[in-house]
């Protein structure tokens, strides 16, 4: 399966997460304020926007799709980490509001008695994200993601939420009824965590950030192919949802043209077996008799 067929496959995940949040969310809102549970109209009001930030994932996906032209040689791959940065910035915003909100419910001590089926709605819309959570995530692996990784993050912090709503209405029916606005307080700094997780990944993407014991594992493979005498450099950057590698190494000065050629192969090979990189770059330069 090439690239634009895994992005393709990518699309199915996003329209699932958008799916359940038009539906989750319709009925959090609505159960939140027949029910009095400001927890409830939080995470409501959360999934309201996950929406937005799962349209956003959708239309980057579609980009990236997109072959490459005149201006964009190397293709539209990268739309989909701007995709995950745009749907982090939602999120904050959310979790700011919800932060606010929460607030001004405490200072102004509304606490009122959420009724009991607000917390059948909290814990059948944890199952729910949760479900969808995983599909999400199995999916970003299987296709190796930003976007979708970024889509399941955000499913499992609202799947943590809708429980910890559920914990705070059944707390509340005990005589707590500030715990329901403290559970919404918490909702907010859980959807202001994920957010910032995704902005960081995004970001640390966007500017050419790959992890280092990873290329350190590249490395030590790549001295172990037969006829290559040293290792220079490993560079490794993403670009969408695949992996690009720059790599130099050392062979015997005497090989000819064909076989150093084949040693640029056996790389190429096991990277792509082993890491499943598709596009690496190999250069071969004169090391020692």
């Amino acid at each position: 399966m090439d690239t634009y067929d895994e992005l393709k496959k990518g699309e199915k995940g996003a329209w699932l997460s958008i799916a359940a949040y038009i539906f989750l969310s319709l009925l959090k809102l609505t159960a939140g304020y027949i029910g009095h549970s400001k927890a409830l109209q939080a995470d409501g009001l959360n999934n309201s926007t996950d929406v937005i930030a799962s349209i956003a994932i959708l239309i980057g996906l579609k980009i990236a799709r997109k072959p490459p032209d005149e201006d964009h040689h190397y293709g539209h791959f990268r739309a989909e980490t701007i995709a995950s940065l745009i749907a982090a910035f939602i999120m904050i915003s959310v979790g700011f509001q919800v932060l606010l909100e929460a607030g001004r419910s405490f200072f102004l001590k509304e606490e009122e008695t959420p009724d009991m089926l607000t917390a059948w709605v909290a814990i059948f819309s944890a199952g729910v994200m949760y479900m969808v959570y995983r599909y999400n995530l199995h999916l970003a692996k299987k296709i190796n993601s930003q976007s979708i990784m970024a889509a399941a993050l955000d499913n499992r912090s609202d799947s943590l939420v809708s429980i910890g709503a559920f914990i705070g209405i059944i707390g509340s029916q005990f005589g707590l009824g500030w715990l329901d606005v403290l559970t919404a307080f918490i909702v907010g700094l859980i959807i202001m965590k994920t957010a910032w997780d995704i902005f960081k990944q995004a970001t640390h993407a966007l500017t050419d950030g790959f992890d280092q014991d990873l290329i350190e594992e590249i490395r030590i493979t790549i001295a172990h192919v037969s006829q290559v005498q040293h290792v220079r450099s490993v560079k490794a950057r993403m670009h969408g949802n695949f992996t690009l590698v720059d790599v130099i190494v050392t062979v015997d000065p005497q090989l000819n043209v064909v076989d150093s050629h084949f040693i640029t192969e056996q790389i190429e090979d096991i990277l792509l077996k082993k890491y499943n990189i598709r596009d690496a770059n190999i250069h071969i330069e004169p090391g020692t008799n």
